[in-house]
C-alpha cells in the first residue's frame, strides 16, 4: 500500500500523526502486509550537504512498527510535483539547485534547451561538482545515512524493502514526457540528452566507433508529435539506420549503467542488512503497437519487435539480486484510446517474462488510482498469470496498491479493496511471517561482479512471453 505523498510536510514534519495511525490501523483490518513511503532527498538533505534530518521519517517508521506493519522505503532522489498523481511540491535540495544556477547542464535537457529539474542528468553521475562529491556519491551517502539512522528498525524487521530511485518519478528512465513542459498523453516525448555532459559523452562514443561526424537526432519531433510526423520514428525512419541504432544503443546503455552504478552504492550501504533492494521501471505503454515504439525509445527503453529493451535491465538487476518493480499492472488494452496504439497488457507480459527469465523477483503497482473490479482482477491476473497453483509457476514477488486516499475509504470502495487483498493472499488467512510463504529475508550479500555491457545486450534477443491465463482464478466479483 503506497502512502499519501504529504505525510511529511514541505518543512520536514510528520503531519497528523494520530490521523496517520488511524489510517494505518484501518488498512490493517484489510489484511495488508505493509506500506510504502517516499523518503524525499529534498527534505532530508535540504539544509546543506550531508546535513541529514531523518526525524520525520523516523517517527513515521516507528508508527509503522507500532501498527504491526512493514515498511518499504523509497530512496526518492527526484522532485515531487509535475507527474501524474503528484499532489504536493517537493523540489530536490536547494543547495543542488543552486549549483544548477551556475551550471544548468546538471539537469536533463531536450533539443530545444529546456531543462528538467526534477532529477539530475545521468551525465553528472561521476562529475565531482557537488561540493566535492559526484552525484553517485551523494546518493550513496544518503542511503548510508538512512541505514545508520534506521538500523534498529531494519534489525527488527520493520523496514524490509528499499526501492532505489533512479530517475524522474523514482523510475529508471529519462524525463521524456514532462507535463510541466506541455507533454500530453499520448505524445511520443523527446530525447533528453542535450546537456553538455551527455553531448560530450556521445561525441566521444561516436568518434571511438569511427564516426566523429555523427550527431544526436535533429529529426525526432517534439513532445506531442505522433511517430509518423517525425523523420526519426516514421516509416523507414532514422531509428532503423546504422546511425540511429548506434544512438539508441548508446542512449539506453547509459540508463542501464546509471542504474547499475547507483544500485551498487545501495548494495554497499545496506550490506548485511535483511532488506530487499528494488528498482522501478516505467510502464510506457503508448505506441507499443507502433513499429517504432517511439515513446519507449525516448524514455530510454530500446524496445522493438526485434529487440527486447527490458530484459537487459533485468539482467543488470540480477547482479544485485534486486527486484524489478513495474507499473500499469491494472490496465487493459481495451481501456486505451485506439489512436495511442497502446498495449499495456502485452507490455506487462514482456517485462515480467524478461524478469523471470533472468531469475529475479518482479513486483508491480497500479499506475492510476482505481477502485473497480476490472482493475483489481487485472492486477490479480498479473500477480499470478497461471493461477493459484503449485510451486514453480511464475508469480509476482509483491504488489503495491496506489494509494491510500479518501476515495479508497469510501464504504463501497473499501469493502471491495478488502476482498482484493484477501484474493491477493489466495483466500488464505493473514500471515505476518514472510518466511512461511517463501519470502524470508537473508542478510544482503555483496553484489556479483559487474556484467560487461556486451553481455547485458545479449539479453536483448526476444524470446516471447510466458503463458498468461485469460482471466484470474481469484476474481473479486466471482
Amino acid at each position: 500500500m503506497e502512502s499519501q505523498l504529504d505525510i511529511v510536510s514541505s518543512d520536514n514534519v510528520l503531519t497528523d500523526k494520530e490521523g496517520l495511525k488511524n489510517l494505518m490501523m484501518k488498512l490493517k483490518t484489510a489484511g495488508i502486509d505493509g506500506v510504502m513511503s517516499d523518503t524525499w532527498w529534498g527534505l532530508v538533505e535540504g539544509k546543506g550537504p550531508k546535513q541529514y534530518d531523518w526525524s520525520a521519517y523516523r517517527s513515521m517508521a516507528e508508527l509503522v512498527k507500532e501498527c504491526g506493519l512493514r515498511l518499504q522505503a523509497i530512496m526518492s532522489f527526484h522532485q515531487c510535483g509535475g507527474n501524474v498523481g503528484d499532489a504536493v511540491y517537493i523540489p530536490i535540495p536547494k543547495w543542488v539547485l543552486d549549483i544548477g544556477e551556475s551550471d544548468p547542464d546538471i539537469f536533463y535537457t531536450n533539443r530545444a534547451g529546456n531543462r528538467d529539474k526534477e532529477y539530475l542528468s545521468l551525465g553528472v553521475d561521476h562529475q565531482n561538482i557537488f561540493q566535492g562529491r559526484t552525484a553517485v556519491q551523494v546518493y550513496g551517502d544518503f542511503m548510508k545515512s538512512f541505514r545508520e539512522t534506521m538500523a534498529d528498525l531494519i534489525e527488527d524487521g520493520v523496514i524490509t524493502d528499499i526501492e532505489v530511485g533512479l530517475g524522474p518519478a523514482g523510475e529508471l528512465r529519462y524525463p521524456s514526457y514532462p507535463q510541466d513542459q506541455g507533454w500530453v498523453f499520448p505524445g511520443i516525448g523527446e530525447f533528453q540528452c542535450y546537456d553538455k555532459y551527455l553531448k560530450a559523452a556521445f561525441k566521444e562514443a561516436a568518434t571511438k566507433a569511427g564516426h566523429p561526424e555523427w550527431d544526436m537526432p535533429d529529426n525526432a519531433g517534439v513532445y506531442n508529435d505522433t511517430p509518423e510526423e517525425t523523420g526519426f520514428f516514421g516509416p523507414n525512419g532514422t531509428y532503423l539506420t546504422e546511425k540511429g541504432k548506434f544512438f539508441l544503443t548508446w542512449y539506453s546503455n547509459n540508463l542501464i549503467i546509471h542504474g547499475d552504478d547507483i544500485l551498487d552504492e545501495a548494495n554497499k550501504a545496506f550490506l548485511g542488512c535483511k532488506v530487499k533492494l528494488g528498482a522501478k521501471v516505467a510502464g510506457v505503454h503508448w505506441w507499443y503497437n507502433d513499429s517504432s515504439h517511439a515513446a519507449e525509445l525516448t524514455a530510454g527503453y530500446y524496445n522493438l519487435y526485434v529487440r527486447d529493451g527490458y530484459r537487459p535491465i533485468a539482467k543488470m538487476l540480477s547482479r544485485h539480486e534486486a527486484s524489478l518493480d513495474f507499473t500499469c499492472i491494472e490496465m487493459r488494452d481495451s481501456e486505451q484510446p485506439a489512436a495511442a496504439k497502446s498495449a499495456p497488457q502485452e507490455l506487462v507480459k514482456q517485462v515480467f517474462s524478461g524478469g523471470w527469465r533472468e531469475d529475479i523477483d518482479v513486483a508491480g503497482e497500479n499506475a492510476l488510482p482505481r477502485y473497480d473490479s476490472y482493475a483489481y482482477n487485472q492486477m490479480l491476473l498479473n500477480a499470478r498469470p497461471q493461477g493459484v497453483t503449485d510451486k514453480g509457476k511464475p508469480k509476482m514477488y509483491g504488489v503495491t496498491y496506489l494509494r491510500a486516499s479518501d476515495d479508497l475509504f469510501k464504504e463501497d470502495n473499501f469493502d471491495l479493496f478488502k476482498i482484493f487483498v484477501t484474493r491477493m493472499h489466495a483466500n488464505q488467512e493473514y500471515c505476518s511471517d514472510p518466511g512461511k510463504y517463501g519470502q524470508e529475508l537473508k542478510p544482503l550479500a555483496r553484489s556479483k561482479p559487474k556484467i560487461p555491457i556486451d553481455e547485458l545486450l545479449e539479453a536483448s534477443k526476444p524470446y516471447g512471453f510466458f503463458p498468461w491465463d485469460e482471466e484470474t482464478d481469484m476474481s473479486v466479483d466471482g
